[in-house]
């Protein structure tokens, strides 16, 4: 395998790539990108066995081929050389490196066999939808706050995705919960998404999903069935195992009939929030609040002392 490929284009595609792959993990070939190369098309593989990134890029080949690298290292190599460079990437096969250069910058990195590498099939995905970045980005950046950390309770341990009714009409609603928090977010329900299975998707996918969201993409594609789900974002293809298991009944928690409200300023409130938390050592930090008439008091307690800050209400109705 030897490939040609300009190092602005080539880090982009690592850097989506080597935040999957298991620096950590006892199985060493879980540590490397496969790098395949077909006619002028380089295609980009890492997985953890849970989630699978795929990624092609062009690239100038010179010889058709696959080999594995180790995907952090590989990464830092080519995030180190100068803009403008041209990398090339030679692997003459078997046990022997791989060789780089990219001007007068020379290494070579050792490989692990190809047929080592775990191929994470996302096998049939009934159902597929297609969905504005935008809309998904809302759903995922007002939602993943709330996922629990907590192992225990693995099935806290992503973003619900399912179709809910508000009132007559169908919506996509996100909801996540840690047991003391729970975020609930819907938007209109994309066409094709009808009967789409409610799934969990795990918190490390929503992460990565969330940085290749950031990429500028107009649409996503996305592919599920009840086990495994797929995201195409652009020229990147991220595929997940889902969360075995049962959400709760989030609805259950969420009060009812309320007969009182506060409306205040949101930028105003949020403000203060964050000053007032600021001297808060507990792990919550929790922030009480006084209503009074026209007048909202907020106000933190703490070893090290107290604050408080007041902010205007624009209307209120006990």
């Amino acid at each position: 395998m030897k490939f040609q490929a300009d190092r602005t284009t080539l880090i982009r595609a690592l850097a989506h790539i080597q935040s999957v792959a298991e620096k950590r993990n006892t199985i060493p070939i879980l540590a490397n990108v496969m790098l395949s190369v077909e006619g002028n098309l380089l295609r980009l593989t890492a997985t953890d066995m849970e989630i699978a990134v795929v990624e092609e890029v062009a690239a100038e080949g010179a010889r058709d081929g696959a080999v594995t690298a180790p995907a952090s290292v590989l990464y830092e190599i080519v995030r180190k050389l100068a803009d403008g460079s041209i990398v090339e990437l030679d692997h003459g096969g078997g046990d022997a490196p791989l060789a780089l250069r990219a001007g007068r910058y020379a290494t070579s990195l050792n490989v692990l066999p190809v047929e080592d590498f775990p191929s994470m099939v996302a096998g049939d995905l009934p159902h597929e939808f297609a969905i504005p970045a935008a809309v998904l980005r809302g759903l995922v950046d007002r939602t993943r706050f709330a996922i629990s950390t907590e192992e225990t309770r693995y099935y806290l341990n992503g973003i619900y995705f399912h179709v809910a009714r508000d009132g007559d009409t169908p919506k996509l609603r996100a909801v996540a919960t840690d047991g003391h928090r729970l975020a609930r977010v819907e938007t209109d329900l994309p066409a094709g998404a009808g009967d789409i299975p409610g799934v969990i998707i795990p918190r490390k996918t929503v992460a990565e999903l969330r940085k290749l969201l950031d990429e500028g993409a107009g649409t996503v594609q996305v592919s599920l069935s009840e086990t495994r789900i797929q995201f195409r974002v652009g020229a990147v293809i991220l595929t997940s195992k889902l969360i075995d298991g049962t959400f709760p009944e989030y609805e259950r928690v969420i009060p009812k009939n309320n007969d009182r409200f506060l409306r205040v300023n949101k930028q105003a409130f949020a403000d203060a929030v964050a000053r007032v938390a600021a001297i808060s050592q507990e792990r919550s930090r929790p922030v009480k609040l006084a209503v009074q008439t026209n007048l909202l008091t907020l106000s933190a307690i703490s070893g090290s002392g107290d604050g408080e800050r007041r902010t205007r209400r624009d209307k209120c109705f006990l």
